[in-house]
């Protein structure tokens, strides 16, 4: 898939190779929780495969914070600044990560962003990863959760293909639910129970951002973790 995360490497030194750059990246990705964490800022990884609606999602959610919780948005792609504009014109601030030909946003590139982005006045932090369902589950990007949409329009068979990056999701949203009456190949069901068989069963929403569905538990669930996590900063 590309040579920036390894996968795209073969022979006896595949494994070293994989292994430095990750320990690499999670010392940078430690530094960058910790100026998260010093902010009091709870930062959410936005991950999916592509076209799964992660920007949607963020503008609905944008609408439906309370509007005491302040947000701002890094964008990964790798190519154009269209997701970012389109948050920006939602009033609120966003950098874009354009990558080139990495599958993936690493701590560094993060890093690099949140000293354009700044961290005054942000409660989260939302960082939506390049549409990707392989590589960006093994990069810590110095997030606190990890949030993996699961399209409709993609099968319900995705958490049994891909199972690490549902295995690490402490939320999974099934999106684009109103979609539903038009699909004969994803069943609600099934894809609870994939799930549910990799630990994950009760880290699951539905949501539409099309028709508003399921966005205020997803909003709630936001809330609460926030709540959490300045609890944790106080303490």
């Amino acid at each position: 898939m590309c040579e920036s995360c390894g996968c795209g490497t073969h022979g006896p030194q595949t494994v070293t190779v994989r292994e430095n750059l990750l320990s690499a990246n999670d010392r940078v990705a430690a530094h960058v929780r910790r100026h998260f964490d010093a902010q009091g800022i709870l930062a959410v990884n936005l991950m999916s495969s592509p076209g799964a609606g992660k920007t949607s999602l963020l503008e609905a959610t944008i609408a439906a914070l309370p509007a005491d919780v302040r947000i701002a948005v890094i964008e990964g792609d790798l190519e154009t600044e269209n997701d970012a504009e389109r948050i920006r014109r939602r009033g609120v601030r966003a950098v874009q990560i354009t990558t080139g030909v990495a599958c993936h946003l690493d701590a560094t590139m993060v890093h690099d962003a949140i000293d354009e982005l700044g961290l005054d006045a942000i409660d989260i932090l939302f960082i939506e990863n390049v549409g990707n369902l392989v590589c960006p589950a093994d990069f810590d990007i110095g997030q606190h959760r990890n949030v993996v949409l699961l399209s409709t329009t993609e099968g319900d068979d995705k958490p049994a293909k891909y199972p690490v990056m549902f295995r690490n999701a402490d939320l999974v949203l099934i999106s684009k639910t109103d979609l539903l009456p038009h699909l004969d190949d994803f069943d609600v069901a099934r894809a609870r129970a994939a799930i549910g068989s990799l630990g994950r069963g009760e880290s699951v929403k539905e949501v539409s951002a099309k028709t508003g569905r399921g966005v205020d538990d997803w909003v709630a669930w936001l809330v609460t973790e926030l709540a959490a996590k300045r609890q944790m900063t106080a303490a």
